[in-house]
């Protein structure tokens, strides 16, 4: 990881595909990724740890299917959200976004549990950028 500060602007300039999240440096022993996002991911869980983002561009979507129901969350620019462990989410996106997460170094990007993943979603653990 850089000893640098990291312009999250040009990390994000230095890749184009979507769903495919990039690492930008680790805090002890968590991941700090951006993505682009445009379209559905998948329905998922993770079954042991809360997932953070923050939308640094566009508009995210998460809904979430919990005990009391199905909801989603809207998130413009600026906004984060933590999902709880254990909580089936599908982010979205109608016109695109940029967003950055945090979570333990080694999670899968599509969780414990989760629908048939399509080919625009990249089941990753993070790419180095």
């Amino acid at each position: 990881m850089s000893e640098e500060p990291i312009d999250l602007a040009s990390a994000l300039a230095a890749f184009d595909q979507l769903w495919s999240p990039r690492i930008v440096t680790r805090v002890n022993d968590y991941d700090v990724r951006v993505a682009k996002v445009a379209g559905e991911h998948v329905w998922h869980a993770h079954d042991h740890t809360d997932e953070f983002f923050l939308v640094l561009d566009g508009e995210l979507r998460i809904a979430l299917r919990e005990p009391a129901g199905e909801r989603t969350v809207v998130l413009p620019r600026g906004a984060v959200f933590v999902v709880p462990r254990g909580v089936q989410h599908r982010p979205s996106s109608a016109r695109g976004a940029s967003i950055l997460m945090f979570e333990p170094a080694g999670t899968s990007s599509v969780g414990d549990r989760h629908e048939d993943v399509p080919d625009h979603v990249d089941a990753t653990t993070g790419h180095t950028l």
